[in-house]
Formats: C-alpha cells, sequence, structure tokens
C-alpha cells in the first residue's frame, strides 16, 4: 500500500532535493576553486589568504540573509513557489561568477547563491515535511542532508577536470532542473489548507498519496490542527511555540561546534602527512564518507528513530575530536607557547616525521568523525526542525533556526584560526569535543523522539507540555 502511494511523493521528493543539491554544489565549489584562482595570472582575479578565506566564507553570510529572507517566503507565497523563486539567485550568481572581472564580481557572485543555499536549507525540509507520510518522513527528510553531500562530492570531483568557470557553469545545472520539476509539482496540503483552498489541497493529496487513499480524512486531520498564519509576540510565551523554538536553535547551534568546519579545514594537511599527495582526491574520498553514511541514516531513521542517531552521532564524534587533540598534542608537544595559530607552520615546526609516524591516528580520527556527523548530527537537526514547529509560525521559527546555522557557520570559519591561537590546536578540538559530550546530554534531555507521528501529533504534544 505505501510502496504504490509513495510514487509520485517520491517524485515531489525528488523535485525539492535539487535545491540542496544546488547548495552542495556551492559549498563544494570554493575547495579546488580556491587554489586555481591564488595561482592564477590576472591579478584583478588573484586571491591572497584573506581574500580566499573571504571567498569561502561569505556564501555563509548570504545564507544567514537568505534565511530571513526564505522564513518570509515561505508563509507569503508558499513552498512550491519559493523553491522556484531561490533558482533566480543560484543562476544570476554563476553567471557574475563565470563574467567576473575581479574579486569583488567574485565576492558578489558568492553571495547569490549564499542567499539562494539560504532560502533552499529553509524551504527544502519543510516541503518534504509537509507532503511525507509518517512513515518515510525521516527516510525522505535526511535525503535532504544526503543531496547536500553529494553536491559536495560532486562539486569537487568535477573540480579535478574543469577550470572554475566551467566548473560554475555545471554547478548552475541542478537549480535550472528544479525550477522545471517544482513546476509540475503540488503545493502542499498544509500550505494550501491554510489558505482555505479546500480543493487544491484535496487534488495535491490526490498527487502525492494517489487515488485509492481517503483525502478528505487526511484532510480533515490537518485541518483540526490549522490556526489562523501568523504569529504574534505574547504568542512566545506558550510551550507550544518558544519550547520548540529553543530546541530548534539549540540543535543549529551544537551542529556548527561540534567543529565539523574545523575538522574539514585540517583534512588535506592531515591527507599530505599520511602521504595522500593529491589533496584533491582525498577531498573526493572525505566527501564519499559523508555520502554513504548520510545514505545509511536516512536508510535507517524511522527504524531507529532520531534521538539514538544522535546519540551515537554524538558519542562517535565525542571521541574522534578528542583523538584529533591527541594527535596534534604529540606532533606539536611544544605549542602551548605559540602565538601561531597556522597549521601549516605549526606542523612544520613539530619535530621532522612526528606528524608522519602518528598519521594514521589523523586519519583514523577524520574517518570516524565525518562518518559520525553524516550519521547524526549532520541530518537529523535539519529534519528535527521541520518536524517540530506549529504550522502558524513554520516559516518565523524556521528562519530564526537557519540564522543561527549559518551565523554560527560564519563564526567558526572565520574565527577559528584565533580560537587556535588561543587555545592551541589540541586544546580547540578538546573544546569541540566537550561541546560533543555536551550535544548527547542536551538530546538525553530536551530532543523529543517524533519517528512515526503525524506533525499534527507533534505540534499537540507540545501544546500539551
Amino acid at each position: 500500500y505505501l510502496r504504490v502511494q509513495n510514487k509520485k511523493l517520491y517524485l515531489a521528493t525528488f523535485a525539492a532535493v535539487l535545491g540542496p543539491l544546488s547548495f552542495g554544489f556551492v559549498l563544494g565549489y570554493s575547495s579546488p576553486v580556491i587554489p586555481e584562482l591564488r595561482k592564477i595570472n590576472d591579478p584583478e582575479l588573484r586571491l591572497d589568504s584573506n581574500q580566499a578565506s573571504w571567498f569561502g566564507s561569505v556564501v555563509t553570510l548570504g545564507a544567514a540573509a537568505g534565511g530571513i529572507l526564505g522564513a518570509y517566503l515561505v508563509d507569503k507565497v508558499g513552498r512550491k513557489l519559493s523553491l522556484m523563486l531561490c533558482s533566480i539567485p543560484y543562476v544570476f550568481g554563476y553567471v557574475v561568477i563565470i563574467s567576473a572581472q575581479n574579486v569583488w564580481m567574485l565576492y558578489f557572485g558568492r553571495t547569490l547563491t549564499g542567499l539562494a543555499s539560504g532560502i533552499t536549507s529553509l524551504v527544502v525540509p519543510v516541503y518534504i515535511s509537509e507532503v511525507s507520510h509518517p512513515k518515510v518522513r525521516g527516510m525522505l527528510g535526511s535525503c535532504v542532508q544526503l543531496m547536500v553531500v553529494t553536491g559536495i562530492v560532486g562539486a569537487y570531483a568535477a573540480g579535478i577536470t574543469l577550470k572554475w568557470r566551467w566548473l560554475a557553469v555545471l554547478c548552475s545545472f541542478p537549480s535550472c532542473i528544479m525550477l522545471l520539476f517544482m513546476s509540475f509539482m503540488p503545493e502542499t496540503p498544509r500550505f494550501l489548507l491554510n489558505r482555505n483552498k479546500c480543493s487544491e489541497a484535496i487534488a495535491s493529496l490526490h498527487f502525492l498519496r494517489g487515488p485509492h487513499v481517503d483525502h478528505e480524512w487526511e484532510c480533515r486531520q490537518i485541518e483540526a490542527s490549522v490556526q489562523e498564519e501568523g504569529v504574534n509576540l505574547s504568542e512566545f510565551k506558550n510551550t507550544s511555540v518558544y519550547r520548540p523554538l529553543l530546541i530548534g536553535v539549540a540543535l543549529m547551534f551544537f551542529q556548527q561546534v561540534t567543529g565539523i568546519n574545523a575538522v574539514m579545514f585540517y583534512a588535506e594537511t592531515i591527507f599530505e602527512d599520511a602521504n595522500f599527495k593529491d589533496s584533491r582526491m582525498a577531498s573526493v574520498v572525505v566527501g564519499s564518507i559523508q555520502v554513504c553514511f548520510t545514505a545509511v541514516a536516512a536508510l535507517i531513521i524511522d527504524k531507529t528513530g532520531r534521538k539514538v542517531l544522535l546519540y551515537i552521532s554524538g558519542i562517535i564524534m565525542a571521541l574522534s575530536t578528542a583523538l584529533f587533540g591527541l594527535y596534534f598534542k604529540m606532533v606539536l608537544p611544544n605549542q602551548n607557547n605559540s602565538s601561531n595559530p597556522d597549521v601549516w607552520l605549526t606542523l612544520n615546526s613539530a619535530s621532522p616525521g612526528t606528524e608522519s609516524s602518528i598519521s594514521w591516528l589523523a586519519v583514523l580520527s577524520l574517518g570516524l568523525f565525518v562518518a559520525g556527523f553524516a550519521l547524526g548530527w549532520g541530518p537529523v537537526p535539519w529534519l528535527v526542525i521541520s518536524e517540530i514547529f506549529p504550522l502558524k509560525a513554520r516559516g518565523v521559527l524556521s528562519g530564526a533556526c537557519v540564522l543561527t546555522n549559518w551565523i554560527m557557520a560564519f563564526l567558526v570559519t572565520k574565527e577559528f584560526h584565533d580560537i587556535i591561537g588561543f587555545l592551541t590546536s589540541y586544546g580547540t578540538f578538546w573544546l569541540f569535543s566537550a561541546f560533543c559530550c555536551l550535544n548527547v546530554t542536551f538530546t538525553a534531555f530536551y530532543v523529543p523522539e517524533t519517528k512515526g507521528q503525524t506533525l499534527e501529533q507533534i505540534e499537540a504534544y507540545f501544546t500539551r507540555s
């Protein structure tokens, strides 16, 4: 029965997750392109170290703005149209990059693609959660993160052979295909019912569930929880609003302070220490690990539940970041008094051969961390925030969470060098390990299990509590 009814649901999900695929290409684009632009002959386009860091991190600022814009669009124009509209800054951003004549045009193009990524990261989880059946919502929601990491790997792999302008051309394709496919997909029944469009909501359910289901019964179930759109400041004192908001913001905060950006920052250095001479291929290997374990999470999340994966993921990441700290403590035993946060210089100043002799420890830590993150703290927070917010405030509350995530991503990316200078490399990774332990504690006490529940049941749970 479920297999029959879900065929077109999978089609709608595929159309939506082309957005996260575009988002992944945006994130992965900088990794192969920055080394190329740092060596380019054109002085107007050549990047120095500071410009290279901005080229990578300005996307997060654009995405933070996209989270705010997405919060407005998703409630005003709907989930479907928001996704179609975000393809415009994706394509226009890449057009600016392709035609760039100076560094500022590169920044502008990256900011536009970041803006589109912020809208995508908010709207797609909401769209998928609202069209999905409870028994497959976890799997389909996890496909968001799966497509993000697939896009990252795709950009890494394509960057091995393509120059930066041609890579930008390739990266613009998924958003164009999304625009085409989404034009044939339905709006979510919950949004339509919130606009009192009952006949259109039934037509949407007919597409998503098939003809042999009682669409009117499901409409009545949704209508019972549909309230007038919008949320007043006074309503934030209600547990049905403020409690899921606090949980969502905390999940986004903890996802970034696990140290994922820091570990990926070290990845190229670690693989070179382990005699992986082709650093670009090493990046593909790391990305492939993410894809594999995110796919595993998607397949098992509706059976194991959300909290179990967060527990397992947090414990694995706590152990692996502790091992990372041990690695740098052994490689850089005299770094306590060093004010130089540059990883390359500090590794080169270590005792000759020290880092190579224990490089297996760093590679093991890297593999464990990436696998652990992909298994839980990568996909699950995005899935949970798409499930726990009340319909009337879903856009606003999701926007607050996306804004938190991208601001934290920017701070971790830009201030990482300063943190190392203050705490040393091993101290920084042990701090990340402590945060991972805190993640597990937070999950145990505050994150609700949403496996197998309808969105209306989840909303009722927060209302009762």
